[in-house]
């Protein structure tokens, strides 16, 4: 096995550090309309209080599907959108609950241990339409009720949002 000099060592050691502290790419501006605003406690933010998307920025996360049935609907729903941790891991959210807040005033508070424990979505088509706010949307938060009997309860039901405009992160 060769032989690592400490300054060789220190040399290697002190790059991976530079690495690991690089600053994150900032959050885009929206350049369309802002259908989603993010605020509370997060890292990473676009405007001096929050952080704001439009659907393009949204579009970019990495995309989920999957076809559950809701309590609000006769047959399965196909929604698709990112991932609700995924959104939050964009702001660098540190908190302990969101508090969803849906154009029509209804609120609901998620524990973020949700958007580690289950793949909730942040849906933005349904069937694979975009959804008009007549019918909840923009956004909607949505989980996957038929993967787990827990989630088809009325406290993961009371979670979801749709017609979502705002979180705040507690």
């Amino acid at each position: 096995m060769p032989s690592v000099s400490r300054r060789s060592f220190a040399h290697r050691v002190s790059g991976l550090v530079f690495l690991v502290c690089l600053p994150a790419i900032a959050l885009e501006s929206p350049s369309g309309k802002v259908v989603l605003t993010i605020a509370g406690k997060i890292g990473e933010k676009n405007t001096p209080d929050a952080a704001v998307f439009d659907m393009a920025m949204l579009e970019k996360l990495p995309q989920q599907t999957f076809t559950t049935m809701t309590p609000w609907d006769k047959a399965p729903i196909k929604f698709t959108g990112p991932l609700l941790r995924d959104v939050l891991q964009s702001v660098k959210a540190q908190g302990q609950t969101i508090k969803a807040l849906a154009l029509n005033d209804y609120q609901t508070h998620i524990p973020l241990e949700d958007a580690r424990q289950f793949d909730v979505i942040v849906a933005h088509r349904m069937n694979d339409a975009r959804i008009p706010v007549r019918t909840k949307g923009p956004l909607f938060i949505v989980y996957p009720y038929d993967t787990n009997p827990a989630l088809r309860a009325t406290t993961y039901y009371e979670r979801s949002a749709w017609q979502l405009k705002t979180m705040r992160v507690e």
